[in-house]
């Protein structure tokens, strides 16, 4: 019987089954999101630009005005707040301003730092060099190790050190 009034209620309130025991009191109807705690990933952490159309904005609606409009599609940038739908973002000239998060992509990519051309190598040996990127350019991230990360450039792949990136972490670890 018990089961029963829970399915009913499952359907009458949406209350995933789940949560709906004999014994327990009703959840708690949570007032309002955390400005930092919508998606629960970890801040800050980098995202890449999903077009070349971004539209950055005074704050986290489409109600503030405009600031500038990226044209770079695969643009790193370093997401600092989260606000509803809205990502509070750095490009690595260090502006901030707003986009919305369907504007931005996972996609791991970095930008070459260097006023030299970085080198990336073969393999984390540093032995044979592949390609050297100028400064400014974007690069997707495929992996990092401890001090280098995996990088691709069409038609070019390659080890680059870490120091070199805007848009990977120091202690950024991944496959």
């Amino acid at each position: 019987m018990t089961r029963l009034f829970c399915l009913l209620l499952t359907f009458m309130v949406l209350v995933p089954a789940g949560n709906c025991h004999a014994e327990s009191s009703p959840a708690p109807v949570a007032e309002s999101a955390e400005p930092d705690q919508s998606t629960g990933l970890p801040l800050p952490r980098f995202a890449s630009l999903k077009s070349d159309n971004v539209y950055v904005r005074t704050g986290p609606s489409m109600d503030y005005p405009i600031k500038w409009i990226y044209k770079k599609e695969g643009l790193p940038v370093e997401i600092l707040q989260e606000f509803d739908a809205w990502r509070k973002i750095k490009d690595p000239d260090g502006n901030i301003g707003w986009a919305h998060k369907i504007l931005l992509s996972g996609k791991k990519t970095a930008r070459i730092t260097s006023d030299e051309p970085a080198i990336a190598y073969d393999d984390t040996e540093m032995e044979r060099p592949v390609a050297k990127f100028e400064k400014g350019v974007i690069v997707g991230v495929d992996q990092c190790q401890k001090l280098m990360c995996r990088v691709h450039f069409a038609p070019y792949k390659g080890w680059i050190e870490k120091k070199y990136l805007w848009g990977v972490y120091g202690s950024d670890i991944f496959n």
